[in-house]
């Protein structure tokens, strides 16, 4: 339950000729099997170079073998618009990071340590060559390497790690064995400095230092941080703790280098984060919830601080969403944002709070932006409607944009569902989006049957670009002739703080009837068969459609996925209690009436519609407690239901062979209770396909 919108795997597409199992198909229609889409890869997290030449970009692969999502390094030649691997495969290698005079390529990655005595599996950090050649280890910290950041020098780097396991705790191990208290026992993250290795003559490292602790006497657990322009300074925010519930305790503080003297300069109620200083290093701007009590779902702001201490000023007051906070430059402080179902790049002149709105070409979705060092040039990951994200890049402050990568050619064969938004009025009046797929050949004089596939978050938001699928089988299920709608309930990111809050106090009974009036709504237009009707959703959208289970009997099916059925339950048992006090305003023994009618579990007694449940069984965020309590409520009111736990695995099921579990119990859930298909009681094992990983990666 977070702001984050988690999304996508290496594959090429490949036209097939034979029928999908339940799927109605034509000739010149085919659609991916669960196993093709899950193997469809996604780009991101473009890194352009600092003369602005070329792309460093993250492609994500699936390894069957290793049962993994792992993510390669890709450079791109903006000019020519060339591409290549950069890191071998096998492990995951991200996030990478250019050295300001673009020499190096630093990135971390889990795979074997060349170091001597590296710990086994842990994420360390590695560089290489601009121009090419092999990676190097240039660490080896026990518990492995969390963020880092290069020094303008491009001499040394920052890196966050959690301290090596202390004498005293090794001892209480070797008496009592392991064990852990409670809100106790935390493992602070620190800031170190590790310098550039030292090179042989044919550029092999030829010796690494040990890395130096910037914030040993700490009391405090390090998040994101940020070098001052002369590589003297490092600002970086913290907390009392790294426990989610110390969230609030968030401030920003800056370290002198050379002696390791650190002073907190930003000390407001609610979290402040994410330091970037002023190109004069005199100021630093930094995101905060600004005093806010209610900090989950309001705004967050841009404030600006002297780098010494003092007033902090907020300077992003014209924008009515959550600025994610990017580069200051000499025009201005670059950050991206929402707005509605797009995204873009805005420009804010921080003296006058003064915003200018950045259009990417052929982009109405774009994100993740980074700049060359001149800020003339920038690189993103871009879409529009109905398209894959690709990998842009683009002069500042307009040009034509380079398209660098080419992943939308994983549907070339396949039919792909037909994205448009729908808008309607929910029951108080307040307007909803949603996106609505379609088949190609849709005729507004069918009916067909409504399917509808609900986001987290709540601060999660649906756009109407292209992805490969996760967790629901979407392409299949418009495929076999149904449609699909993702609303953006109120709550939802991107719609400005007052929709945000519309479900305080109002948690499932608010976004519950967001999604029926949208039900109803297409009902109405005359296309929809209204006695075939499901429901799905992971997280908040699987607390959403647990009520729609207890709730209603417009739905045929309804599937949960690690969704929320009694906040009591929830907030005695999860790891971020503050969720339930932000959103409900209060403790369940202060208002437990507030309790009750937000949670699904106190409306049982209507509940008739059959429902699958799936979680991970050591879910910590939406504990596994609230499946079991609507498993056995359903079961002892006879309602058909079935639940599925996935064994070591916490709130996102991360791992291809599961999640195509998770996908074909969906597809066969809603087969049987839609179309009328048989109801298969168990998953039947087959033999998967091997590819050549090593030809798929060049094409």
């Amino acid at each position: 339950m977070s702001r984050l919108v988690i999304r996508i795997a290496l594959f090429v597409a490949v036209v097939v000729s034979m029928t999908f199992a339940g799927v109605a198909q034509t000739p010149s229609a085919k659609v991916p099997t669960i196993d093709q889409s899950l193997e469809m890869y996604s780009v991101g997290s473009p890194k352009i170079s600092p003369d602005g030449k070329h792309v460093v970009y993250e492609q994500t692969r699936t390894n069957w073998d290793a049962n993994a999502f792992e993510t390669d390094l890709w450079i791109a030649d903006v000019a020519t618009g060339e591409r290549h691997l950069l890191t071998t495969m096998g492990h995951s290698c991200n996030p990478a990071e250019w050295s300001p005079d673009g020499k190096w390529i630093a990135f971390v990655s889990d795979r074997p340590g060349s170091l001597p005595k590296s710990p086994d599996g842990k994420r360390q950090l590695w560089i290489m060559p601009a121009g090419g050649g092999e990676a190097q280890q240039i660490t080896k910290m026990e518990k492995g390497v969390g963020g880092f950041d290069w020094a303008p020098d491009s001499q040394r780097i920052a890196i966050s790690a959690e301290a090596p396991e202390p004498k005293a705790m090794k001892d209480r191990k070797e008496s009592f064995g392991d064990y852990h208290v409670i809100h106790a026992d935390y493992e602070m993250t620190h800031l170190w400095l590790v310098d550039l290795p030292k090179t042989d003559a044919a550029g092999r490292v030829s010796a690494v230092g040990e890395p130096k602790e910037l914030t040993k006497e700490s009391d405090f657990s390090v998040e994101e941080f940020s070098f001052s322009p002369d590589g003297s300074r490092i600002a970086f925010s913290a907390a009392r703790d790294p426990d989610l519930i110390s969230s609030f305790s968030k401030d920003i503080y800056v370290v002198t280098v050379a002696d390791g003297v650190v002073k907190k300069i930003v000390d407001t109620p609610g979290p402040d984060s994410d330091p970037q200083w002023s190109p004069d290093g005199k100021q630093i701007a930094y995101a905060t919830s600004n005093g806010e009590k209610y900090f989950f779902y309001a705004n967050q702001r841009i404030a600006v601080v002297d780098a010494v201490g003092g007033k902090p000023k907020v300077v992003s007051e014209a924008f009515d969403e959550d600025p994610d906070l990017l580069k200051w430059a000499p025009e201005g402080i670059y950050f991206s944002g929402l707005h509605k179902m797009s995204s873009a790049l805005y420009l804010l002149d921080p003296a006058k709070g003064n915003l200018k709105k950045i259009a990417m070409p052929g982009s109405d979705i774009a994100g993740s932006f980074t700049f060359s060092k001149d800020f003339k040039q920038v690189a993103y990951r871009g879409a529009g409607t109905n398209q894959y994200a690709e990998i842009y890049a683009s002069m500042l402050p307009e040009g034509s944009a380079a398209k660098l990568t080419n992943a939308g050619a994983q549907e070339e064969g396949f039919s792909v569902a037909k994205r448009e938004v729908v808008r309607w009025k929910s029951g108080d009046g307040t307007e909803i989006e949603g996106v609505l797929y379609k088949p190609a050949d849709f005729s507004p004089t069918k009916k067909y049957p409504l399917l509808v596939v609900i986001h987290g978050g709540p601060t999660g938001i649906d756009m109407p670009f292209v992805s490969a699928d996760r967790y629901y089988p979407i392409e299949r299920f418009v495929a076999k002739g149904a449609l699909v709608l993702r609303p953006n309930y109120r709550g939802s990111a991107g719609y400005g703080a007052k929709f945000r809050a519309l479900n305080v106090r109002n948690l499932g009974v608010g976004d519950y009837a967001d999604v029926i009036s949208g039900v109803e709504y297409l009902i109405g237009q005359g296309f929809v068969d209204k006695d075939r009707v499901g429901s799905m959703g992971w997280s908040e959208g699987g607390y959403i459609s647990a009520f729609i289970t207890t709730s209603s009997d417009r739905f045929k099916a309804v599937s949960v996925g690690a969704g929320i059925s009694d906040w009591m339950t929830y907030y005695v048992n999860t790891d971020i209690t503050p969720f339930t006090v932000q959103y409900l305003r209060a403790t369940p023994w202060d208002d437990p009436e507030i309790y009750k009618v937000t949670s699904p579990i106190s409306y049982i007694s209507k509940a008739k519609t059959p429902t699958l449940i799936q979680q991970g069984s050591v879910d910590h965020r939406v504990p596994v407690p609230n499946s079991f309590e609507l498993r056995q409520a359903l079961e002892d009111h006879g309602v058909p239901v079935k639940m599925v736990l996935y064994d070591g695995f916490g709130h996102p099921i991360n791992k291809p062979k599961q999640q195509r579990a998770v996908m074909e119990e969906n597809e066969n859930w809603f087969g049987h209770y839609i179309w009328g298909d048989p109801l298969a009681p168990a998953l039947t094992p087959r033999p998967i396909e091997k590819k050549d990983e090593k030809d798929a990666a060049t094409k």
